[in-house]
This record gives structure tokens, sequence and C-alpha cells, in this order.
């Protein structure tokens, strides 16, 4: 069967699929360390108890998109940046997880304020904007507008495929000649925005750019031992590539940790909807790498191969969206490890990372970089971190919520 035609069907029988590993995957998977079930689960709600207070006490004051802290406090921009998804996707899973109304107002507000941006064709960072925000409420209230607007930015999105070098470009208006040929790992995850577009439509195009982008990335980003660069550049008139580079790395030698935890995510969603086995190799080569260079505290440092690495500064978003991926990884190679490894860093970020100890703080999740290189944001708090930490938990406690919000099901 096609990968087109097998994506396209009824996701009916992959949801039941996913139900059914989840169930076994949950009765069968050991706590980490040998730690008590118990407790694991007590901290995880706790952590996500806090997060929904934060929430509660912050969002009523919020008019924009939150992007970074600085002093711990919320800087905002006002069309959302990249990151505008996020907040409203917050906003949902506080929902689902409180069943608090004022969240689901709160977030279609907020998701509300991002339809100018369907018509962007300026970023790869449609799916990081529409799928936590405009996908997940049509997920979750079943009104037809968040899903017409969330095929429309895929279809701008789609906009900025090169097919002489079968990617998405990152950066850059269309015209622009400078960055034309840059790719990033981060576009993985706003594949899975077009994978909803053709599942909707039944127009197997968008689908088909997202397996094309995604099989680039994977011949010219991973190397022999599964670590990643942040950048890989092509001459944007033929597609020839060019060659690793960076710009949030500490080089193009390196490994960029949250980059590397995107890759791992996204390959296994491209995975999840397609059922390419490659893909799923890919996500486990990049998880198998990332796991081998944590340190004993199971956070992240901020680029595994920076010089300073393993003694250097955090990035606890790195550990929270890679997490995610893991827990993916376990149901679908039904290997126990890589849900352990999950629940590790969970639960690591959960009683180190968090912003308890503050009076000030507006986050959920400190010890964030967003761009070391820059020195812009050097363990900060970012919306994704505690997006991810919510989703990450949710998965956990009551994987049928995430899977309402997010679709966590297989072809």
């Amino acid at each position: 069967m096609s990968i087109t035609r097998r994506t396209l069907l009824t996701t009916a029988a992959g949801a039941a699929v996913a139900a059914s590993a989840s169930t076994s995957t949950a009765a069968s998977a050991a706590t980490p360390d040998g730690a008590d079930q118990a407790s694991v689960t007590r901290t995880l709600r706790q952590a996500a108890d806090y997060a929904v207070a934060k929430l509660r006490a912050v969002a009523p004051g919020v008019t924009a998109f939150p992007v970074g802290t600085k002093f711990e406090k919320w800087t905002y921009s006002q069309n959302g940046d990249w990151v505008g998804g996020f907040w409203p996707g917050q906003l949902w899973l506080a929902w689902l997880h409180s069943g608090e109304e004022q969240f689901k107002t709160l977030a279609l507000a907020s998701a509300e304020k991002l339809a100018p941006r369907r018509n962007d064709t300026g970023t790869h960072d449609l799916g990081f904007l529409f799928y936590p925000s405009w996908v997940t409420a049509w997920r979750l209230t079943g009104d037809e507008k968040w899903k017409a607007g969330a095929v429309q930015a895929a279809s701008s999105l789609i906009k900025r495929y090169n097919p002489a070098g079968g990617f998405i470009r990152a950066w850059g208006a269309l015209g622009d000649p400078n960055n034309a040929g840059r790719v990033i790992m981060d576009t993985m995850m706003n594949l899975d925005l077009l994978a909803f577009a053709s599942a909707q439509t039944q127009d197997p195009q968008y689908l088909e750019i997202a397996v094309a982008h995604a099989k680039t990335a994977q011949k010219n980003f991973l190397r022999p031992d599964g670590s990643t660069p942040h950048v890989f550049d092509f001459d944007p008139v033929t597609g020839a590539p060019i060659g690793p580079n960076t710009v949030q790395g500490y080089s193009p030698t390196s490994c960029w940790s949250r980059g590397q935890a995107w890759g791992v995510y996204g390959f296994t969603t491209i995975h999840r909807r397609t059922g390419d086995a490659e893909f799923l190799t890919t996500a486990r080569r990049l998880a198998d790498f990332a796991l081998s260079r944590l340190t004993p505290d199971h956070v992240p440092v901020w680029d595994y191969l920076a010089p300073q690495a393993p003694n250097d500064v955090k990035d606890a978003s790195a550990g929270v969206i890679m997490a995610c991926g893991l827990l993916d990884l376990a149901e679908l190679t039904h290997r126990p490890h890589y849900r352990e490894s999950a629940l590790r860093i969970l639960t690591a970020v959960s009683r180190t990372c968090l912003t308890t100890k503050s009076t000030r703080a507006e986050a959920s999740v400190a010890r964030c970089t967003r761009n070391r290189p820059a020195e812009d944001g050097v363990e900060v708090s970012l919306p994704y971190a505690d997006y991810y930490l919510l989703e990450g938990i949710l998965r956990v406690l009551d994987r049928r919520k995430a899977d309402r919000a997010i679709d966590l099901s297989s072809v």
C-alpha cells in the first residue's frame, strides 16, 4: 500500500491500535531507577498541578504571546513569533487536566489571535503555530473553522517547498535569496501539520512534501553516531547538498540538544503518519545518541558536543520535548527502556527544574536555554518547555486526554 493511501485511510483503526499499545505499555513499563511507581506518579501529578496553578494565576492577564522570560517575567510577541501556538496549547492541556472551563475560554481567545498567520508564507514554523492551537481546537471543539484555518496554514507552508532539493526552506521570505537553501532540524516538527491537511482534505500533496522533506533530512543530517547538526545548507537552485552548519548549536560539528529532541519527536511522528520503518530507525538512532549523552541528573545540556559538555548550561526544554518522543518510541518499538528514560527525564525536570521556589516566576519550567551562541535566553523559562512538560505528563497520567488534543494514533 502506498504511503499516501495508507495515511489517508480513516484513523479509527490506528487510534484503536495506539490505544491498545498504550494500555500494554503502561501496564508493563518499569519505573525509572526502580523507583516506586506511586512516587513517580505523585511527582508528575504535582508538577502538572503546579503548572496548571501557575496558568490559573497568570493566564487571565496575558493578552499577547509569551516568548521567554526576563527576570522570571514573561516577555511577549503580539503576532506570536514562532512560538505563538504553545500558549493556547498549554491552556488546552490545562483544561484537559483540570476540567476548568476558564482554560478553554482563554485557549480559544488566544488561538483566535493567530488567525492572520494562516497566510504567512515567510516561515516554516506554521506547524508550531497552528497544530497545538488550531488543530487541537478543532479536535476538542469540533468547530470546522479551526480545521479550515489549519489546512490554510498547511497550504501556506508547502509554498516553501523546494522540489529541486526536496526540502522545506527554513527562513526568509520566498523571494529573498538569503538562506534560500537553509534547512534546520526544527522543521521535522512542522511536518505533522501537513499530514493533518492531507488526512482532512484527501489531497496527498501535503503529506508527499512532508515525506520528501523528512527523507532529505534523514539522508543529510544524520551522522554515523546518531548525532545531528542544527542546520544543513543546500544550493537553492540545483538542490545539491553543501554541508552542515549551525545557528543555535556550538558548531557545525556539534549536536544542539533541542534540535536533537525535535528530531527524535519529529521522525517518530512522521513514522506514525506513514508507517515508514526507516523513519522509526532514524528516530531511534537520534534517541540512542541523546540518551548516551545525558548526565546523571537526566536534564540535557544545551549542546551535547560543546567543549564544556557535560558540565555546561542546561536546556530543560530539550528534555521534555525528547521525553514526549521517547514515549512514542516505547509504544512503537515495544522497548520499555525508552519509556523508562522518558519517565526519568520528566521526573527530573519536575523535581529540579520547576520554579516552585520563586514567588515572582510566571512560568513553570526554569533552566531552559534558547540560543547560547547569541547569549540570548540562557537558563530562562520558555513557553515550549511549559507546553511539552504538560504534554509529556498527560501522556503518562492519562494518555487518552493527550490523544484528544494531539492525535497519538498510528497508521
